[in-house]
């Protein structure tokens, strides 16, 4: 991995849906994301969905995606549980990419290789060994995404999150996101010189307001 460039340019937000959206979530999901999108300059959105059969899951993100697409936001699939082909799911659907926590070498590496066109490969689930974040940068992802919510809800330590960002953003190239789970987190991760700042959905589903406030701490980073 190269080292980085030290002149980066201010951090943009992504958007973290909250897990296990399905079909009965899909309107209203849609609704949030186009009004957030709209509310600051959203680099990508995370879809976290729940796992169903392929059919069904092409079928949600093609409900999903075009908000946020239509906004200038990459869109990326993540199906924690799904056992079949998330790189199809992505591709049939539209979606820009795919991500997976706590991926081993092996998948990553394979995923890589069919992900063609440009569309994205992120991971996250690194958050508690340096190691494992060096091993899953050095398979060529897009992205590497420190903290964020875990499936059951509990919030990962929010110092923690920011000093693995500010140690990766110091030294790598490849690019990560720093997930924030409360509007108080904003500003020091946008600090650590991340090239993301992840907001959970907490912080923009049910009020565009809250892009606007994380946007506004972002435009007087760095």
């Amino acid at each position: 991995m190269a080292e980085k460039d030290s002149a980066a340019p201010r951090p943009r937000l992504a958007l973290l849906t909250p897990y296990g959206i399905g079909a009965s979530e899909a309107e209203a999901t849609a609704a949030s994301l186009d009004a957030a999108c709209a509310a600051g300059d959203v680099a990508a959105v995370i879809l976290r969905l729940a796992a169903s059969d392929e059919r069904s899951l092409v079928a949600l993100v093609k409900r999903l995606a075009p908000p946020a697409q239509e906004r200038g936001a990459a869109v990326i699939v993540a199906v924690p549980g799904f056992a079949g082909d998330l790189v199809s799911v992505a591709a049939r659907g539209g979606a820009d990419g795919v991500h997976l926590d706590r991926a081993d070498e092996e998948t990553l590496r394979e995923l890589r290789g069919r992900l063609r066109d440009g569309r994205i490969l992120g991971t996250g689930g690194v958050l508690g060994s340096r190691d494992a974040a060096m091993v899953a940068g050095e398979t060529g992802v897009d992205y590497l995404m420190f903290g964020g919510l875990f499936p059951d809800g509990a919030a990962p330590d929010a110092e923690e999150v920011r000093e693995r960002a500010t140690w990766w953003a110091e030294i790598f190239e490849t690019p990560c996101i720093a997930v924030a789970t409360s509007g108080a987190d904003v500003a020091a991760l946008a600090a650590t010189g991340a090239e993301f700042v992840g907001l959970e959905s907490g912080l923009w589903r049910d009020d565009p307001e809250g892009v606007r406030a994380a946007q506004a701490q972002l435009d007087g980073a760095r």
